[in-house]
């Protein structure tokens, strides 16, 4: 995987949209050393596999005079790669320079002189002083994920030095005259092509980045480009789009991603910016597929409480319930009026949600009589943190207001009523929420990608997430 943990994300290709992103993604010297590291691996194995064609031809060698020789069975035993460098060229892309490498090899040697001589063995050569310069060229397949190639390429081969086993020490003067440059030739000619296929094989990795990633049956986010990386001195950073649809159907918001700037930081890996408007996004996808709501009953309440969704329990506040409702058990339904709007604050994440509360009274034959309906007004606090390649949240309890929208048994005030939606709210409707909200939603990844040393900050308009990767 040449380079993947890194270059995968380089990679994206933007579209031709011009807007702010939702998300943004800032990889580090720090991620493009790993990147370096992985990559080296990958390359070494590559140049490990390198055919060399058998040697033949007659040559006049001093002393001995025409010599008829042969070189064949060779192969690759070493390949060492001492030193290497991935450079950043700002607002153009990527190079990768190797340099001070070594190739060694073994094989057979067979000649025949003086007509009816003739000698064999075996040899070693090693191969030193082997540099390779690359640039890549990052492109965009028919599915909007990327695709790389190689855009140019050069190697040389500095010097070798053979060893033979066997034979005279005219050898080595047939080796130096006639043999060392055409073997460095055919050595060179095949890194370039080596090193092409092994940033190619970086596109089946590279579809595996989740463009479209389904988050459950309502929904899914989008990580496409929304412009072009930036490729600065000693980062890259990534816009993407960042933002929720329902599965099916992509319909835009009633609002736009507002411009946010990440911070000069450089401890991690990568830094992945997750605005506001990608959570309101999803609030905003899931109110359109009705299921912001919630109806509680009575079972759902801790058995240790007094309070009892049930006519007597409400009769002690509203009497007229008691008085026509006698003895019944009765049913909350909880409906979002509004999109849930989150914001970001430095340390701080709020949700603003404004909901409606009707009361029914259950007969017993389970019709349902309505009795009120409330306007609630809920603040909570929201925790956000990574799971595993997710993003999930909890959220608490900050305030609430009630205030009565329409009254089936006559007017009555609402504030008595307080405790028991609070207590409604923290026993049944915020475990619930909460519970989804532990499952998360998936962030931008690629491959077999593990997030580890991960921190998250909540900023102005957005939180950060510096992590470092590890790929399996």
């Amino acid at each position: 995987m040449f380079l993947c943990c890194w270059l995968g994300l380089v990679a994206l290709i933007p579209t031709t949209l011009s807007t702010n992103p939702g998300v943004k993604v800032r990889l580090t010297e720090k991620g493009i050393e790993y990147g370096r590291q992985l990559g080296m691996a990958v390359i070494q194995q590559k140049l490990r596999s390198i055919k060399i064609p058998d040697f033949s031809g007659t040559e006049t060698v001093s002393p001995i005079g025409k010599v008829q020789y042969s070189l064949s069975n060779m192969h690759i035993v070493n390949v060492g790669l001492p030193k290497s460098s991935v450079d950043l060229v700002p607002g153009t892309g990527v190079t990768l320079s190797i340099g001070d490498a070594f190739i060694s090899l073994n094989g057979n040697w067979r000649v025949k002189y003086l007509r009816i001589i003739k000698d064999s063995g075996s040899f070693d050569l090693n191969v030193n002083g082997l540099s390779i310069a690359t640039t890549i060229s990052i492109k965009s397949d028919e599915t909007g994920r990327p695709a790389v190639s190689t855009a140019s390429c050069s190697a040389t081969v500095g010097s070798a030095k053979v060893k033979f086993h066997g034979g005279a020490s005219w050898l080595y003067n047939l080796f130096t005259t006639f043999i060392d440059k055409a073997l460095r030739n055919a050595l060179q000619k095949q890194i370039c092509p080596l090193v092409a296929d092994a940033v190619s094989d970086l596109n089946p990795q590279l579809k595996t980045l989740n463009v479209l990633a389904k988050v459950d049956k309502y929904a899914e986010i989008e990580y496409s480009m929304v412009s072009s990386p930036t490729v600065l001195k000693s980062s890259i950073d990534l816009s993407l789009k960042g933002e929720f649809y329902n599965i099916g159907k992509h319909q835009e918001p009633p609002f736009s991603p507002a411009a946010f700037y990440l911070p000069p930081q450089n401890n991690n890996m990568l830094y992945i910016g997750m605005s506001a408007f990608t959570v309101n996004s999803a609030a905003f996808v899931y109110n359109n597929a009705g299921v912001l709501s919630l109806s509680v009953t009575d079972d759902m309440i801790p058995k240790s409480s007094p309070i009892r969704l049930n006519t007597k329990t409400f009769g002690a506040f509203i009497p007229q319930i008691a008085k026509q409702f006698p003895g019944l058990m009765m049913k909350l339904l909880m409906k979002m009026e509004k999109i849930p709007t989150l914001t970001f604050e430095p340390n701080n994440a709020t949700v603003q949600a404004t909901t409606t509360v009707t009361a029914f009274a259950i007969q017993t034959n389970s019709t349902l009589s309505p009795l009120f309906v409330l306007n609630l007004e809920a603040s909570v606090s929201a925790r956000m943190f990574v799971s595993e390649m997710k993003l999930a949240a909890a959220v608490t309890l900050n305030k609430m207001d009630l205030t009565l929208a329409k009254s089936y048994v006559g007017d009555f005030q609402v504030g008595p009523l307080e405790n028991v939606f609070q207590g409604v709210l923290k026993w049944v409707v915020i475990p619930t929420v909460n519970v989804q909200l532990a499952k998360g939603y998936p962030l931008p990844t690629i491959g077999k990608m593990k997030l580890v040393n991960t921190q998250l900050n909540v900023l102005k308009d957005y939180i950060l997430i510096g992590t470092d990767v590890q790929f399996s």
